[in-house]
């Protein structure tokens, strides 16, 4: 849009387009753009005033204050931290300390729990009206430091500019059908501290002057509930959602009326939990595939000719997408796939490497690891693409487990022993070993009053598995860490 520079702008533009019409709709209140836009001026007025230029840190539940102290940074020309409140006071201290935040905007309970921080604290509250607030920063500009959930070590935190925010949403708009018009009432349920929850939720809901519906937190009913009572249109979520409502088919039919679309990202959706609510509602969910770093998305199934079980789809408009070996080489033709991968011939699997105009500028504070010169930058993501071209995500290269020689992919392993009837959940992980290099283990999640053992499940997994892919080792656990968008987290299992 050329007459937004700032992410802020898209909340002034809405408010003289579409003054009225509701911004953002929560069970306590409903806020119209004009409304919205006012708040921002107010609050980006306090805080230009006390931040002295540092970072404001934003731990608050989904809310009309989060959005407010959101906008309201970037609309002062500062630069937003949102940090999940659910953090214990060392991660809250650990980000507020490395980011090195002027301003701490968060709950009595969450500022208690940091302690003792460097950080103002402020509380988001109704202001009278300000003269309107200007910015000139933008484009290039830092907008937003969000940190990654610290898989493989100590969160970092990936600088997105305003360039990226505003980037993603136009890429996305041409789509066809696009995930969120002018019209549509989108369901806010995924956590705004998260990338996909801010840029793909909120930020899609200012970008096109649409209506987001706030959830503090995710309840199957509950949301089911508010899907109906909103008339929502949009529903961007992630598994666990769809597999909570799947469990409820009569509600989830007649709550589901007025959608017209439903998206998915952030994990993996069992292809049979597609399968059953797509039964239950006759709606398709559409998959993608995204990275904090890509602000976030990257691919859609709304790319693809069709939506396949299991792919994550295509590239969207305006993002190049490539798969290379270890050598930096395109991959080649995978004839045996089939075995490999139990995907219908196309390529050998490889490391996803994007360039486009969304991706961050690099890790703070030096943006370090960023895109290089060329605008290429590696995920990190191993996928395939099958004849069509369109992709199925294998697993995270640092997560790939070497045994004797050969490649193992966890995700793989995980399909085949969630499979199992007695299991509900499982994450492989690699264990040293002197003799071959790496061990496959696996920690897993039986269902209530279960009897499965060790031995009962490696043999199953023989049964379907080549042999060195198969676990050595079998720890049974009574749940599995998960980050706040449902990813196991697997360094808290190592």
């Amino acid at each position: 849009m050329p007459d937004v520079h700032n992410f802020a702008d898209l909340v002034r533009r809405n408010a003289a387009d579409r003054g009225d019409r509701p911004a953002l709709r929560s069970p306590e209140e409903v806020l119209t753009w004009s409304e919205l836009d006012g708040q921002v001026d107010a609050v980006a007025a306090d805080l230009a005033r006390i931040a002295g230029g540092a970072p404001v840190a934003i731990a608050l539940p989904n809310g009309p204050q989060f959005a407010i102290a959101y906008l309201a940074t970037l609309r002062a020309g500062l630069v937003a931290v949102p940090i999940n409140p659910g953090y214990t006071g060392r991660e809250l201290r650990q980000i507020l300390g490395d980011a090195r935040a002027g301003v701490f905007i968060a709950s009595d309970a969450v500022r208690e729990a940091a302690g003792s921080t460097a950080a103002r604290e402020y509380t988001v509250k109704k202001l009278d009206p300000v003269e309107a607030q200007e910015c000139t920063a933008g484009g290039e500009d830092l907008a937003v430091l969000l940190y990654t959930s610290g898989t493989s070590g100590a969160p970092k935190g990936a600088m997105l500019s305003h360039r990226a925010l505003l980037a993603n949403h136009a890429q996305l708009a041409e789509l066809d059908p696009s995930p969120v018009t002018p019209d549509d009432v989108v369901l806010l349920a995924l956590p705004l501290f998260h990338a996909y929850g801010l840029n793909s939720g909120l930020g899609a809901v200012a970008y096109h002057g649409a209506c987001g519906v706030l959830l503090d937190h995710f309840d199957p009913a509950g949301s089911l509930e508010t899907i109906l009572a909103n008339r929502v249109t949009t529903v961007v979520g992630v598994p666990s959602m769809f597999v909570a409502w799947t469990a409820r088919t009569e509600q989830l039919a007649h709550a589901w009326s007025t959608v017209r679309l439903a998206v998915c990202g952030a994990a993996p959706l069992d292809p049979s939990v597609a399968a059953r609510f797509t039964q239950a509602t006759g709606a398709t969910v559409h998959q993608g595939y995204g990275l904090t770093e890509t602000a976030p998305v990257v691919t859609s199934t709304l790319s693809s000719a069709s939506v396949k079980p299991g792919s994550i789809g295509r590239a969207v408009p305006g993002v190049e997408l490539k798969l290379i070996d270890a050598s930096g080489e395109l991959v080649g033709p995978d004839e045996d796939q089939d075995d490999e991968v139990g995907g219908s011939p196309g390529t050998e699997p490889g490391e996803i490497v994007v360039r486009g105009a969304n991706l961050f500028s690099g890790y703070w504070p030096d943006g370090a690891d960023g895109p290089a010169e060329d605008g290429w930058w590696a995920t990190g993501d191993v996928a395939y693409a099958d004849e069509d071209g369109d992709l199925f995500l294998v697993d995270r290269l640092g997560e790939l487990i070497l045994v004797s020689g050969f490649n193992v992919y966890p995700q793989e392993v995980e399909q085949v022993l969630a499979g199992h009837p007695d299991v509900v959940e499982a994450a492989v992980l690699g264990m040293p070993n002197e003799q071959i290099g790496q061990t496959v283990k696996a920690f897993v999640v039986r269902t209530e009053g279960s009897s499965l053992t060790a031995a009962d499940l490696i043999a199953y997994a023989e049964r379907k598995l080549a042999r060195f892919k198969c676990p050595t080792e079998v720890e049974f656990v009574a749940s599995l860490p998960h980050s706040a968008t449902g990813k196991v987290r697997k360094a808290a299992l190592r």
